[in-house]
């Protein structure tokens, strides 16, 4: 079995290749660090997505310290970044509000492309390793694909799907599955919905409903609404994010697809920006390579 570092460690191996270099590049053997120096680091920290604010930070804090006499070597600008990822990464962290006397709800929301589907089958696969029972339900009904889909992660994890025909109301589907799991005293029931319709506010006015018909079968619920975001798409991401944090009463983040490319400084830009914690990150294809979040693990496994 992998350790949880070792699937950080290979998932980031890309960005934290590129930031390794360049610090061991500039800065060893270097008799003063000179602007240039920093400059480049910059460079190597925004074009792996830490965003400009992050990355004006690290620089700071590493120039502040340099010029204090605090830290000369290259092992320590590495542990000054790691620190202060570290600390933004923590400060909205908290652990996912399930129901442990009953039913947890988990909405999933997120464009399509997002990974949202795959999300969901893979989170099935976390909780039954955990020994919980677990329904999926495909509100995604504008997508025979999607539902096609998220079947066959229900087949792969052994999981009951709720569904109905192309086209249906997907607040119907999402009752039908509410009623359900409550009847089967399911432990955990994961929602899958649309990420497009022919207009922004038609997407929007469709989650509400779905989240207003989930509320009259089973109040107070969902208890957690995730964003699933794809990483690889940079700051389009970020703008696509805010749209559904503005609209959807978003929880939590899942971060998908962090391997593909060198931008793993995603996971700090994105929690900087909203304010909401990160939940679960994708960090290659295989089924237990969507992991729990980890700050440790991850900041480590980025600045190692």
């Amino acid at each position: 079995m992998k350790s949880l570092f070792s699937v950080f460690k290979k998932g980031l191996q890309k960005t934290a290749t590129k930031i390794t270099r360049t610090v061991s590049n500039v800065f060893t053997d270097a008799e003063e660090w000179s602007d240039d120096s920093y400059e480049d680091l910059e460079d190597a920290l925004i074009t792996s997505d830490f965003g400009v604010n992050i990355t004006m930070k690290v620089i700071d804090d590493i120039r502040d310290r340099y010029d204090r006499g605090l830290i000369k070597t290259t092992e320590e600008i590495l542990q000054v970044a790691r620190d202060d990822v570290k600390e933004i990464l923590t400060k909205d962290s908290r652990d996912i509000n399930y129901n442990t006397d009953g039913l947890t709800v988990i909405l999933l929301v997120g464009v399509n492309g997002s990974g949202k589907t795959t999300t969901a089958g893979k989170l099935a696969h976390i909780y039954k390793e955990e020994g919980k029972s677990v329904m999926l339900a495909a509100c995604d009904t504008f997508r025979a694909a999607a539902v096609d889909q998220l079947k066959l992660w229900g087949e792969r994890t052994d999981c009951h799907v709720v569904s109905a025909k192309h086209g249906a109301d997907p607040a119907a589907v999402a009752y039908d599955a509410v009623k359900s799991a409550l009847a089967k005293n399911t432990d955990i029931l994961i929602i899958d919905t649309a990420g497009r319709q022919h207009n922004k506010k038609g997407l929007m006015d469709e989650l509400a409903k779905v989240c207003r018909s989930i509320d009259k079968v089973y109040p107070n619920a969902p208890q957690e609404t995730l964003l699933t975001i794809d990483s690889s798409m940079g700051s389009n991401a970020l703008a696509q994010a805010k749209e559904f944090i503005k609209t959807s009463n978003v929880s939590g983040l899942v971060l998908t697809k962090l391997d593909g490319t060198g931008k793993g400084g995603m996971a700090v830009a994105i929690q900087n920006e909203f304010n909401i914690p990160l939940f679960f990150v994708g960090l290659g294809e295989q089924l237990d390579d969507l992991q729990p979040f980890d700050a440790e693990n991850y900041t480590n496994a980025l600045f190692e």
